[in-house]
C-alpha cells in the first residue's frame, strides 16, 4: 500500500470545479435507481464484495452494482483522472492517508444526514474507526469497512532449521542501539550463498542467499510496514497530534537513531539492498525462500498462507526500548464522490457495504477484518477455522498498542519530499540525519 501518487492534490485542486455539479443535476427519482460504480484495489477482496453486490441487488431491484478492482498505483491514477474528468466512480474505497485533500478539494460527498436519518450504529465499530473519517470541517465522508495492523510473517522450516521457537518468535524484543532479540534473529536467519549464517564467522554479506528480513522498500513518509512498528516504540510519532497535525517529526533523534538502525540492516546484508526490491512483490520473494521474515499487514494473510508447500507462522511485533509493542491501525472507509448522479443509490450501498449483512460475508472468508465488532470476531474465527493463528494482529487492538496512519493535510505532497528522503537513508546514500532538511521541507507545507 505504498506506492507513489504526487500528483493527487494537484489533480483534485484542478477538479473543484467538477465536483461540484454533479450531484444535484439528477432528480430524486433518477438519483435513486440504475446503475452505480464502485471501485477498490484488493483483488482478494473482491470476490467477498460481488457476493455482497449480489445480496444487495436481491434486495434493491432498481440498483445494479459494477464492481472495478484496480492494482494500488492504477487504482489511484485512474481516480485521479475520474475526478478531473468527471467521470470518477459513484462509490470507491478510501484511504486515510488520501481522504484529507480529497476532502479539501471537495471530491467527497459528506453523508451525515444519511447516517442520522437512517439510524447507522457508529458505536457498533471497533473503537475509533468511525471517527476517523469525519473531516476537519465536522462532516463524515465514509463509513468504515476494515481494519489493519502489522505483525510478522515468517517461514516455519527456516525458524526451525535455526532453532528459534514459536515462543521464541513471540517474545522479540528491539532497541534501536544493538537491535535486541529481533536482530539477533534476523542475523541468525540470513544466510550467505556458502551456508554461513549472518552471526558466523565468515559470512559473505554480498552474496546472500536467504535474508533475515525482507524489505517493501524504503516507507516513504509512513512507513507503515517498513519501519513504524518499531519507531513508534521509542515514544516517537509521526505529527504533533493525530489526526490533522500540523507539524512532523523526521527531525526528532529518536526517529533518526531508529532509521540509523534500519539501514544497518542493509549494511550488515541482513535485509535486500533498496534497488533490488523495486517492481517485486515482498511476499511472493518471501515465498522463493528468499527471506525468512516479512513484516506485513493483517491484509496479506490471505495471501501468505495460500502459498502452497510453505508453513506459514505470524508472530507480534517486537517489543520496544518502552517495553510495549506498537502498530500502525489503519481503517478503510468507503466513499461517494461529489459529482455523483446516483446519489441516494449510492447512499444505500455505502451503508450496506458498512452494515453486518456485507461484512459478515467478508469476514467468511478470511481476509482481512471488518469493521464491526460483530463480523471482525467472526474473520477471527473464519482465520481459526483455516488454522491460521491471527492473534498477533488481533492483540494490537485488545492491548491498545495501535496508533494511527498519520492523518494531516498536504500528504501527497509530503509523501513526495520524504519518498526520495527516505530511499536514501534505506540505500545508505545519505545518514539519517539528512532527514532534518526534508522535515524542514514538510513542515514548510504547513506554514
Amino acid at each position: 500500500m505504498k506506492k507513489s501518487l504526487g500528483a493527487v492534490a494537484a489533480a483534485a485542486a484542478i477538479a473543484i470545479s467538477l465536483s461540484a455539479c454533479g450531484g444535484g443535476s439528477a432528480s430524486s427519482a433518477e438519483s435513486a435507481k440504475g446503475e452505480i460504480n464502485y471501485w477498490l484495489w484488493d483483488a482478494n477482496q473482491l470476490p467477498a464484495y460481488q457476493q455482497c453486490a449480489t445480496d444487495f441487488q436481491k434486495a434493491n431491484a432498481d440498483i445494479t452494482v459494477k464492481i472495478t478492482q484496480r492494482g494500488w498505483e492504477d487504482y489511484w491514477s485512474t481516480l485521479t483522472n475520474g475526478f478531473v474528468g468527471g467521470t470518477a466512480p459513484d462509490v470507491f474505497t478510501n484511504h486515510l492517508g488520501r481522504y484529507g485533500e480529497l476532502a479539501e478539494n471537495k471530491q467527497l460527498l459528506a453523508i451525515d444526514d444519511a447516517v442520522e436519518k437512517d439510524n447507522v450504529d457508529l458505536a457498533a465499530y471497533n473503537e475509533g474507526l468511525a471517527d476517523l473519517w469525519v473531516g476537519q470541517d465536522g462532516k463524515r465522508y465514509g463509513l468504515p469497512k476494515d481494519w489493519d495492523t502489522i505483525g510478522l510473517f515468517y517461514n516455519k522450516a527456516m525458524t526451525d532449521s535455526a532453532g528459534l521457537t514459536a515462543e521464541q518468535m513471540a517474545k522479540l524484543d528491539w532497541n534501536p542501539q544493538d537491535g535486541g532479540s529481533y536482530e539477533k534473529a534476523i542475523a541468525h536467519l540470513t544466510v550467505d550463498k556458502n551456508g554461513k549464517r549472518g552471526d558466523e564467522p565468515g559470512f559473505d554479506k554480498n552474496n546472500v542467499a536467504v535474508y533475515g528480513l525482507g524489505l517493501n522498500g524504503g516507507g516513504d513518509s509512513s512507513g507503515q510496514t517498513e519501519w513504524s512498528y518499531l519507531t513508534n516504540t521509542t515514544g516517537w510519532s509521526h505529527t504533533d497530534k493525530n489526526p490533522w497535525g500540523t507539524h512532523y517529526n523526521y527531525d526528532d533523534p529518536r526517529f533518526q537513531e531508529s532509521m540509523d538502525w534500519f539501514a544497518q540492516m542493509v549494511e550488515k546484508g541482513y535485509m535486500p539492498k533498496l534497488e533490488t526490491t523495486v517492481g517485486a512483490s515482498m511476499a511472493d520473494t518471501f515465498a522463493a525462500g528468499k527471506s525468512a521474515i516479512n513484516a506485513h499487514g493483517s491484509w496479506m494473510t490471505g495471501q501468505y498462507t495460500s502459498y502452497k508447500g510453505l508453513d506459514v507462522g505470524i508472530a507480534p511485533t517486537p517489543v520496544g526500548p518502552e517495553g510495549k509493542r506498537a502498530s500502525m491501525f489503519n481503517g478503510l472507509a468507503d466513499s461517494i464522490w461529489a459529482g455523483t448522479k446516483k446519489k441516494d443509490a449510492a447512499i444505500k450501498w455505502v451503508e450496506y457495504l458498512a452494515s453486518a449483512e456485507c461484512q459478515d460475508v467478508v469476514a467468511s472468508k478470511a481476509v482481512v477484518f471488518p469493521a464491526l465488532k460483530s463480523s471482525s470476531d467472526k474473520a477471527a474465527e473464519a482465520f481459526k477455522a483455516k488454522g491460521v493463528d491471527v492473534s498477533a494482529f488481533t492483540g494490537h487492538v485488545k492491548d491498545n498498542t495501535t496508533f494511527l496512519y498519520p492523518i494531516t493535510d498536504n500528504t501527497a505532497k509530503v509523501k513526495g519530499i520524504m519518498e526520495p528522503a527516505m530511499d536514501a537513508v534505506v540505500s545508505g546514500k545519505k545518514p539519517a540525519s539528512s532527514l532534518t532538511e526534508a522535515n524542514n521541507q514538510v513542515n514548510a507545507l504547513f506554514k
